[in-house]
């Protein structure tokens, strides 16, 4: 069976499915997958360099804002 984000098992009730994968340099751009929607991906062109996020409201699983922290430059 395909379990959302591509997880390996399903989430219980009652509970949101997520994966966030790293990126492996400028070869492999991260990603981070909600409720088997990609919110950020090289792909959609919404990732950058350092720390990508993806504000998400806990009770009702909406996507709020995505935004990138670029660690490296300060």
């Amino acid at each position: 069976p395909r379990y959302k984000c591509g997880n390996q098992k399903s989430c219980p009730q009652n509970y949101f499915a997520f994966k966030i994968i790293s990126g492996a340099a400028n070869v492999v751009g991260p990603s981070i997958c909600f409720e088997d929607l990609v919110l950020m991906s090289s792909v959609k062109n919404n990732i950058g360099r350092g720390l990508n996020i993806a504000l998400v409201n806990g009770t009702t699983g909406q996507l709020l804002k995505t935004d990138t922290f670029d660690m490296y430059s300060g």
